[in-house]
Order: C-alpha cells, then structure tokens, then sequence
C-alpha cells in the first residue's frame, strides 16, 4: 500500500440519540484515500473509548498504534486491490441479513421494520431499560412474530435489570435473542445474569478476552480483527453477529464485506448481524448508494467496495 495518504472530512446527522453513552446528534469523521485509490473510513467514538478524530490522523501519519486507524488502513488496502482489478468485491458474495436497529422506543419505526421484512429488532436501551422493557412487552403484544436484541452499552446495573426481567412475562423473555454489554464487564456478574435469566449475553467490545461469560460475540470490523475473533468464537461454541460501527455509509460496507466473509468460511457461526443503520442518519447522496433499509444488503455499484462516482468526486487533502 502506497504511503501516501489523502483524507475527506464528513459530518453525519443522526434523527435522535444513537446510544445510552452519547447525546450528540452530530457525529464526525474521515474518508481516506490512498495513492492506489484504495477507500477506508475512521469514525471514533469517544464515548466508547476511541481516539478523538484529531489524534487518529495524527496517528496515521506516525505509530499507527489504534485499532481504529490500523482498521481503516485494511480496509484502504483490500479495497485498493480490489479496485486494481476492477473487481466488485461483493459479487458473489452472500452478505448475513441484518436486524433492525432502532435507536429509541419508536412505535412507528417498529412498524415500519416490519413491513419493511425485518425478523429481528435490536433496540438501543438507557440505564435500567425499565422504559425500554415496558415498550418490549407492548410491541410483543402487537408484533408477536418479532425477535429482540437489547443493547445497554454497559449502562445498566445488571441485580436491576436481572429484577426486571423476572418480574415479566415468560413469553416476553422468550422472544428475545440476546443482552448485549447489559452492565460493565465481570465474569461475576454476567454469570449470574445468565443464570438468573437465561437470556444469552452478547459481549462487543474486548469480546476475546471477555467471550468466556458471553454467548455471543459482536464483532466490529472498524475496531476488530474479524478473523482472530471469529476463531476464538468457533472454539468456544459462541454465535458471533457482525455490525457496523454506526459510521459512514463506506464503514458500513466495509463491515458487510467482512460478514459476509467470515459467513463463507466459518459455515454456521454467524448469525442476523447489524449491518444496515445507514438509515439512523439524515439522507445524503452515499446513504441514498444503499438503497432502501432491508434485512438484505444492498452494495452500492462500482468497484472494490463501490461509491466510484461519489469518491472520486470528493475534495481530497493530503493527510499531514
């Protein structure tokens, strides 16, 4: 790969709040361009514990020590190689259906996910989720075909949420497919809360060292490397799920690419990944690539990981 690099700096609006850790609505990061037109994207979160956006250029043009950048620079890499060979990197390949992701209780945008064909909603949920809980058993009551992910973001206190879950309905707990990050990490405590539950534990952020107390790994190719975590799942009998970072409709390919290759060599172990939540953003010319939101991935056309038209028409500056 060429060392010199070019960026494009964007700005996404998000319709509400995105998570339990942050109340932006405006979320910014970079496009990079390589000399070989190879494409990535760095788009932290902070609130997560990325590098802020001005460190991670600066560590583009030194260490190249955070994930996050040594990420996007893959994914420039093999988008690079693919686009040399005026290759699409999605044909022929079959990309995992994805959930719904809803950022909040929306009534509205359930029904939309429904008619739209989804199967399964991940819902992202505040502190307790006690708001988020009551509107899982009214939503059950009115889409009893759905399945649910909860997402705390390590937000809730898991003896709480443990009390709240017991105290429903046995039909509602059955509908749903996993508690992702439910409280921060504790072998301890995860332990419990499954037992209490029986509900699977999804773990996203430090998922090998943390994959022992999960039942499901969630796997983050701007921040992960798919293959290592994968194996480390295999082993263990865990289910993995594959989603995006919540980023640049790039990012997001990017992210679908790796599902649907690690779903081509690892038969059986991933499962309805997360890989469509371009529409938790205003719409622009790269969310419109996309197509409409559906449990199916639409890859936008052109080569390597598409957007050619769009790329190319973007202001390049050099990365300092």
């Amino acid at each position: 790969m060429s060392q010199l690099l070019w960026y494009w700096h964007y700005r996404l609006k998000s319709r509400r709040d995105l998570n339990a850790r942050s109340k932006r609505r405006e979320f910014e990061g970079i496009l990079l361009r390589d000399g070989e037109g190879g494409h990535g994207c760095i788009h932290p979160w902070p609130e997560l514990g990325d590098p802020a956006l001005q460190k991670c250029l600066e560590d583009l043009g030194g260490a190249r020590r955070w994930p996050i950048v040594r990420r996007a620079l893959r994914c420039v890499e093999m988008d690079g190689a693919a686009r040399s060979m005026k290759d699409p990197l999605f044909e022929e390949l079959e990309v995992p259906e994805s959930h719904a992701t809803l950022a909040g209780c929306d009534e509205e945008q359930v029904r939309r996910a429904v008619e739209a064909g989804f199967t399964r909603v991940k819902l992202k949920t505040g502190g307790s989720g006690s708001v988020e809980l009551a509107f899982l058993e009214r939503m059950n009551a009115l889409h009893p075909g759905l399945r649910w992910r909860l997402d705390f973001n390590e937000s809730g206190d898991a003896a709480e949420l443990g009390d709240r879950l017991a105290a429903m309905p046995a039909e509602v707990i059955s509908r749903i497919d996993f508690l992702e990050d439910p409280a921060p990490f504790s072998e301890t405590t995860w332990s419990a809360l499954h037992r209490r539950t029986r509900i699977p534990l999804a773990v996203d952020r430090e998922s090998a060292p943390n994959v022992g107390a999960a039942q499901v790994m969630v796997i983050k190719p701007a921040v992960d490397e798919p293959w290592l975590l994968a194996e480390a799942a295999a082993a263990r009998g865990r289910q993995v799920v594959v989603t995006s970072y919540m980023d640049h409709p790039l990012g997001q390919t990017f992210a679908a690419w790796e599902a649907g290759r690690l779903a081509l060599q690892f038969p059986g172990l991933v499962g309805v990944c997360g890989l469509q939540t371009h529409h938790l953003f205003e719409p622009d010319a790269f969310t419109e690539a996309l197509g409409p939101w559906t449990p199916g991935f639409n890859a936008p056309p052109g080569t390597g990981l598409g957007f050619d038209d769009l790329l190319e028409k973007l202001p390049w500056k050099r990365v300092p």
